[in-house]
């Protein structure tokens, strides 16, 4: 009833402009006596109208949303910041912890003031072709339950974030430490799983790793472009390179 009634205001608006500009150019007819001229100008307005329906549609609206879209993005980033900061970073150390081919990737990942766009995706390509060799046999299940556990209602909070959909990659990210976190809150004793429980646990903790370590590295490429302050305070906190120190030394003063 509501959509009915939003249409026929629509309706009788539209009636009422045709009918105004009618009235317009009849009284101009009377005035002037030109009919010729009134049918130049209003053949030439309606040609006009195409270009007019373009510009805003293809280019404005474009450009309209473009900007939207990076407000957006800026907005997402300071929650990706978030998460980081009090989930992802130490969950980045403690999954990689369960990688036997984990200096494979390392020595790729400490990120410096140096790094230009190319190189971050020359790493970005090599860490979609690492092959992780999780195995979650390692003591560290239980710390890693300990962890998400406690961590469980802050994700909740970032899941009721609406904004989060137009981040699918993200999203995805946080399902996956969703199920993770699930997994291992289901389970008591670690230490006596069947063999195929703890394939199935370590498929868990790489899909999360893999995903972890994809969204870090862009989060780190919008820190260094954007925020260079706190792009400094990432590479000094950065969870695969094993000499980062928060404590700035004299070489880092400037």
């Amino acid at each position: 009833m509501k959509i009915k009634r939003i249409f026929n205001w629509q309706v009788f608006l539209c009636i009422l402009l045709i009918a105004l500009s009618a009235l317009v150019y009849f009284i101009h007819y009377l005035v002037f006596r030109d009919l010729h001229h009134i049918l130049i100008y209003l053949i030439g307005d309606i040609a006009f109208v195409f270009i007019e329906v373009m510009l805003v549609t293809l280019v404005l609206h474009q450009l309209l949303h473009y900007r939207e879209k990076r407000v957006l993005l800026n907005k997402l980033n300071m929650v990706i910041g978030t998460f980081f900061t009090e989930v992802g970073t130490e969950l980045l150390r403690i999954c990689s912890a369960f990688d036997q081919n984990t200096a494979n990737v390392t020595q790729y990942l400490v990120v410096n003031n140096d790094w230009s766009d190319k190189e971050f995706a020359r790493v970005k390509k090599h860490i979609e072709k690492h092959e992780a060799q999780i195995d979650s046999k390692k003591n560290g299940l239980g710390e890693m339950k300990k962890y998400l556990v406690a961590k469980r209602q802050f994700l909740l909070n970032l899941l009721e974030n609406p904004n989060l959909l137009e981040h699918e990659s993200f999203t995805d990210l946080l399902w996956a430490v969703f199920h993770l976190t699930d997994e291992l809150a289901y389970r008591i004793d670690f230490s006596r799983l069947p063999e195929t429980d703890y394939q199935h646990l370590s498929g868990d903790i790489k899909r999360a790793y893999y995903q972890l370590t994809v969204q870090w590295l862009a989060y780190m490429k919008h820190l260094k472009q954007s925020y260079p302050y706190l792009f400094s305070l990432a590479m000094r906190t950065n969870p695969f390179d094993p000499n980062a120190k928060v404590e700035v030394g004299k070489i880092d003063e400037k």
